[in-house]
């Protein structure tokens, strides 16, 4: 099966895993993924993930969901930049998630940062999803 935005589906799996109250979801793993999840991690969005690999089958990520009393630790997640529009954003410019309650994550030449660490580094690159 062709996934023609292997990142949107990622938020997809996981909006959808919280929306039937999973503890945790399955998802295709690759380099950009582990790194957005490294990122919800960080930022306490998710409780964690592991790298599942079985023989003749490709390789899986197992996403542990956060919930706090009951309520998804993510409200909302959108992916900004798609594969028909991508959207770049110098370290400056960089989009505020609900005045800062939320974090927007940046593909940048340091790697995948949230926004607050791409400010203190400095660097801009491609605006790839916003969570709350």
């Amino acid at each position: 099966m062709n996934i023609n935005d292997p990142l949107g589906d990622m938020l997809t799996r996981i909006r959808n895993g919280q929306a039937a109250r999973k503890d945790s979801v399955l998802s295709p793993a690759s380099k950009l993924r582990l790194n957005v999840l490294e990122v919800l991690q960080r930022e306490g969005y998710i409780r964690g993930y592991s790298r599942e690999d079985r023989p003749g089958a490709p390789p899986t990520v197992r996403i542990e969901l956060k919930y706090f009393e009951g309520q998804p630790a993510i409200r909302e997640v959108a992916r900004v930049s798609k594969p028909g529009r991508r959207v770049y954003s110098g370290a400056k410019e960089l989009p505020r998630v609900r005045n800062g309650l939320g974090i927007t994550i940046v593909s940048t030449p340091r790697g995948v940062l949230s926004d607050a660490e791409a400010r203190a580094e400095n660097v801009g690159g491609e605006v790839l999803c916003q969570v709350f």
